[in-house]
């Protein structure tokens, strides 16, 4: 007899799932850096503004091609 997963189940996988994991931490990682370079180098906070909203237009849009 075949069973299938309750959702209870499939949320517990998703949430023991670490797969991925480490590529989020220095995503933040640089994001946390990006912040205290542009406070410390006023010069430089309009550079990282334009890269991290580039970044942002690409994660929007990859999110919606897979749909």
């Amino acid at each position: 007899m075949l069973t299938y997963p309750t959702k209870l189940q499939i949320a517990l996988m998703i949430w023991a799932d670490e797969h991925g994991q480490d590529l989020v931490e220095y995503a933040l990682m640089a994001g946390f850096v990006a912040v205290a370079a542009g406070a410390l180098m006023p010069g430089v906070a309009q550079n990282i503004s334009v890269i991290l909203s580039k970044v942002g237009i690409d994660l929007s849009k990859s999110s919606t091609q897979g749909s």
